[in-house]
């Protein structure tokens, strides 16, 4: 016999002005970026002093345009080609869903070397802050899956916290995979990042470690994670693995090769910080 928690239909609309209705989704992309704002300015009011409000605000802009473009066209690219291959002007309606966290982890490379390179400022220390502060928007991120009753887990009996998703066509409980992904990638990486850019000496000194370790221990995680996530219906598994797990493996070793060259290397003096 199948049990499970029932999870309650919610409105995918958290509130609705006129004819502009915002969902949970959008609601987590435009909290989190406020947040990560927050933490950001903190964290360079205390080492980069150069980056001001004004290069803040512009860095915000240019983060928001390649996690938009960047998750949609990964989506698009690596999730369901064929269909908008045949359906172009879909691939504009982002409002209805389809966004991949590895696309988005692309536009973010792609904005972070170019504002880097572009304000002089060293590529590795400002990507240490940014992927700090980059686990606030996966863990809003998982929890508006988790509302929306999307990209849930495999089928289980053998965990008491199984749920049913009234999304979900075979009404079957399933692993809560989205909780998972929200405490892993979420909590858990948030909490360790920020230890370590506070705390960590080492990491102070060395740029390119944090971001070496978030590549890696992400990767993991979500490596990990994917074995109680139910595989994206159009896909299934590609040699036993899912489509996530596959994409993970480029990013584990992008990570290790980012974590041995910010060890070797040291901050240069025209950068060096003030470690208490």
């Amino acid at each position: 016999m199948y049990s499970g928690i029932v999870l309650p239909p919610f409105d995918p609309v958290v509130f609705q002005i006129g004819s502009l209705a915002v969902r949970w989704y959008s609601l987590a992309y435009i909290v989190g970026f406020i947040l990560a704002l927050c933490l950001v300015r903190q964290m360079t009011r205390c080492r980069m002093p150069c980056l001001n409000k004004a290069l803040l605000d512009d860095l915000l802009f240019y983060s928001v345009l390649g996690v938009v473009v960047g998750g949609r066209l990964g989506y698009v690219l690596f999730y369901n080609f064929s269909y908008y291959a045949q359906n172009f002007w879909e691939i504009f309606k982002v409002w209805q869903g389809g966004m991949a966290f590895h696309g988005g982890l692309l536009g973010m490379i792609v904005v972070t070397v170019w504002f880097a390179r572009k304000h002089r400022i060293p590529v590795l220390i400002l990507s240490d802050i940014l992927v700090t502060v980059a686990p606030i928007g996966l863990l809003l991120g998982r929890l508006a899956n988790f509302i929306n009753g999307e990209l849930f887990g495999r089928v289980t009996n053998a965990v008491p916290w199984a749920m049913i998703f009234p999304t979900d066509p075979l009404l079957l409980p399933r692993h809560p995979s989205q909780l998972y992904e929200a405490l892993g990638e979420g909590v858990f990486l948030l909490l360790l990042l920020n230890i370590l850019w506070w705390k960590s000496k080492g990491c102070q000194k060395h740029p390119g470690i944090i971001t070496g370790l978030f590549f890696m221990v992400y990767a993991a995680l979500r490596f990990g994670i994917e074995y109680f996530r139910a595989p994206d219906a159009q896909i299934g598994f590609i040699y036993a693995l899912s489509l996530g797990q596959w994409l993970c493996l480029p990013m584990l070793v992008g990570g290790a090769i980012i974590l041995a060259y910010g060890v070797r290397r040291t901050i240069s003096k025209s950068w060096e910080v003030k470690v208490r």
